[in-house]
């Protein structure tokens, strides 16, 4: 993701470029993590996701603790939360690549499906 030249190495810039990637996202958990637990919970996923502009059901609230909640804990880990936030952001601007209407809704073919599933590029 972060070899722009694609040497297959990361240099000097494209590593403080990743760095501060990881920077910045460590700043947002640690500021969505209110009670400093060191991870995230539903609540604190819920107040993130929603300051990001997601209005989601408190079914896919559930969904995404499951997903991302490798511990079994119920709450989401830093590495886990990055994954959820970035796996969500590619889903949400694929589907409003196919949402002509802006209405919130897609009628899309079983093969259709499947080819927007599989060319998402889930590694930026």
């Amino acid at each position: 993701m972060f070899d722009q030249d694609n040497s297959g190495a990361i240099e000097f810039n494209e590593f403080f470029a990743l760095w501060q990637y990881v920077t910045d996202w460590q700043r947002t958990f640690r500021s969505y993590d209110q009670d400093n637990s060191g991870t995230i919970d539903r609540q604190e996923l819920k107040t993130a996701l929603t300051n990001f502009g997601y209005r989601l059901s408190e079914r896919m609230y559930t969904i995404l603790i499951t997903k991302f909640d490798r511990s079994g804990q119920g709450s989401i880990n830093f590495d886990d939360f990055i994954q959820c936030c970035i796996i969500l952001q590619i889903l949400t601007n694929s589907f409003r690549f196919r949402d002509y209407t802006k209405s919130g809704w897609i009628t899309i073919g079983y093969e259709d499906f499947l080819s927007m599933v599989f060319s998402l590029n889930m590694s930026k």
